[in-house]
């Protein structure tokens, strides 16, 4: 039987450290189903399929990852997926108040889900997608923040 896990986030755009996590989550489980929300509360840089596209190509013949698109709950589409397992990164201690309050909440709205937390490697602990953007806005150098598929794309967004 082959374990699966769901890593669900907004990507926009999908940073070093998030390939790290999806790696260190890819060692536990033989699939992982990368889920992209629309988060309706941010402006996105990037579009849905953008993001999709931008994460596939990052990822290159990588195997055992599938990347899908969501709107509504984690919990529903953890539920139609037949999938209860959700991981989630860490990077600073700030990131653990946040996370530990979803995944009480998700296990409140459907018991059987469990978030494994997951930190990333302390390269990356203050990468941020929000900070990734800020760099590209003001025409700074990303490369050391995201793979070279998102590098370039950040470029051609923001010139």
């Amino acid at each position: 039987m082959i374990k699966r896990a769901i890593y669900a986030g907004s990507f926009d755009p999908i940073t070093n450290g998030h390939l790290d996590i999806l790696s260190r989550a890819q060692a536990l489980f033989g699939e992982v189903i990368v889920a992209i929300s629309q988060n309706t509360e941010k402006k996105s840089v990037f579009s849905i399929d953008q993001r999709i596209s931008l994460i596939n190509e990052s990822l290159g013949n990588q195997s055992g990852c599938t990347v899908v698109p969501f709107s509504g709950l984690l919990v529903d589409f953890a539920r139609v997926n037949g999938v209860f397992t959700l991981i989630r990164g860490l990077r600073m201690m700030s990131d653990f108040e946040f996370e530990f309050q979803m995944a009480l909440a998700n296990r409140k709205l459907d018991p059987k889900i469990d978030t494994i937390f997951l930190m990333t490697d302390e390269r990356f602990f203050y990468t941020s997608s929000s900070l990734v953007r800020q760099i590209a806005a003001n025409g700074g150098d990303t490369r050391l923040f995201v793979p070279s598929p998102v590098e370039k794309a950040l470029k051609e967004h923001f010139s």
